[in-house]
């Protein structure tokens, strides 16, 4: 099994010790190290909705370092085109939305989840992200979540939707207890939709160019409309593309906040020719990671940003950015699967001895970098190596992605992270592939590691990036913290001496 995640096995013996040393390699003791910031936690939200979000991944950044979620691909239909969508099956080498290696039933899907929830004591939710509609495609959808919480009552349900069928069941949604809803919205002027949708199926009807924009836009709104009135919370996402909603993305983060949105998720369009879109075969390009970061940065002060998404694939399983739905596929699911909630109980408990270490490790380091510098200054940006647990436990040559925090005076923030594999799995050497992270590190001038050989540290090092593993298996916001204290103390010239 892939490290980083707890099995079963390593959780027969539940105390808290055991818990932390199985994900950490370290006692129980709390980090030494100092740092600052923790966004999106119970300080920033009424009790109510801390309860609601804390243990969902894509709705909480600090979840997200803890549990994991599963999608089942049970919604194969769907009543739109989008021009960056090509819904694929067998396909296990592509991380993105729209992609699985089986469509199942939903009596396979409960099945399946029932083996997941036993092995990975992380799940916390189970979502339908199609590869089509979960909305449009409802029968299935519907039975999947009752056949699912029939075994599992303490597991979060949610779908995702581009909204044009969800208004018809909203009725449902709430009798069933899904309380987390991801809207896809691209677009609020029909002119730019009519750039990005060549049809949509609505009312038994297939309308194309203005008329189908202006109605999809119409059913997304008043889906948003109903789902916020019947206290559900949602995340709207919205796929940015430059030259066609990139400047628009503002004025639709000022709407959603407007009307009530709990989360806003500004995704980086996917347009490699190889996935076969529309947008990929005719030469439209994904925004920079600058590119992205403007646009979300120009939104701050709107609707709250999720920053940490991972497009997932329709089958995706497991830790946000660390994919295992291959490792339970139906040939590799038992026939006959019981539901044994022990592992799952005994992970929360753990984590909730954990967030408080790393609260108050937080927190005392946010006093000690604050109270050094003055707030004007640019942030550094740091890279950091994690397997979760909020812990910078992964050797740097074991890394296909690295999340990016910056800090300054004012503390450490999460703001995005960055695919070393072009968001596709094989077919690079070592030797590209390092060229390649070093591309995708451009502007961030240090990372930290659990581990690094002499090598790759050197060749970061040519490349003005350094490399740090002295703060392995510590919290990333102290051991960010503390390096940046580090930094402003050192002239620039011993940083890379």
């Amino acid at each position: 099994m892939t490290a980083g995640l707890v099995t079963l096995g390593s959780l027969k013996v539940a105390s808290r010790d055991d818990l932390s040393q199985s994900i950490t390699g370290t006692e129980a003791t709390g980090c030494k190290a100092t740092a600052c910031g923790s966004s999106g936690g119970p300080a920033d939200m009424d009790p109510a909705t801390w309860a609601r979000v804390k243990d969902h991944p894509c709705y909480s950044e600090e979840a997200h370092h803890y549990f994991a979620r599963m999608h089942v691909a049970v919604a194969p239909a769907c009543n739109i085109q989008c021009n960056y969508c090509n819904r694929k099956y067998d396909c296990s080498n592509e991380s993105r939305p729209g992609v699985v290696s089986e469509r199942l039933t939903p009596e396979q899907a409960a099945r399946k989840v029932i083996a997941v929830a036993n092995e990975i004591p992380q799940l916390s939710v189970l979502g339908i992200a199609g590869p089509g509609d979960a909305a449009y495609d409802w029968r299935k959808t519907k039975e999947t979540f009752r056949l699912v919480s029939a075994q599992i009552p303490d597991i979060k349900l949610c779908l995702s939707s581009n909204g044009l069928a969800l208004p018809d069941h909203i009725d449902d949604l709430v009798a069933m207890n899904i309380d987390h809803v991801t809207l896809t919205i691209n677009m609020l002027d029909p002119e730019i939709g009519a750039k990005i949708y060549p049809w949509i199926f609505h009312d038994h009807q297939r309308l194309t160019g203005l008329e189908a924009s202006r109605v999809l836009h119409e059913r997304q709104m008043l889906s948003l409309d109903l789902l916020v009135a019947r206290g559900i919370l949602v995340k709207v996402n919205s796929v940015l593309i430059p030259g066609i909603n990139d400047a628009h993305l503002l004025e639709v983060n000022r709407e959603v906040k407007r009307r009530g949105a709990f989360l806003h998720n500004i995704m980086p369009l996917i347009s490699d020719p190889d996935h076969g879109t529309h947008f990929g075969l005719t030469g439209q390009r994904g925004p920079t990671a600058a590119e992205l970061k403007a646009v979300q940065d120009a939104c701050e002060g709107g609707a709250n940003l999720m920053r940490h998404c991972r497009q997932c694939r329709a089958d995706a399983v497991g830790l946000l950015g660390q994919d295992r739905g291959q490792e339970f596929t139906m040939d590799l699911v038992p026939e006959q699967v019981t539901y044994d909630p022990a592992a799952r109980a005994a992970w929360r408990d753990w984590v909730a001895h954990e967030r408080e270490d790393r609260r108050a490790a937080v927190a005392e380091a946010e006093a000690a970098t604050g109270a050094e510098v003055a707030p004007q200054e640019q942030p550094l940006l740091v890279a950091v190596c994690t397997q979760g647990g909020g812990r910078i436990n992964q050797h740097f040559g074991h890394a296909s992605e690295f999340r990016i925090y910056e800090v300054d005076a004012s503390g450490v923030r999460f703001v995005t992270h960055r695919r070393a594999d072009n968001y596709c799995t094989g077919g690079a050497g070592d030797e590209n592939r390092l060229a390649q992270v070093i591309r995708t590190l451009e502007g961030v001038p240090v990372i930290l590691c659990a581990r690094i050989g002499d090598c790759p540290r050197d060749d970061l090092a040519a490349a003005g990036i350094e490399a740090i593993d002295t703060h392995a298996h510590d919290y990333i916001e102290p051991a960010v913290a503390a390096v940046y204290r580090v930094r402003k103390a050192a002239p620039a010239a011993t940083r890379t001496a």
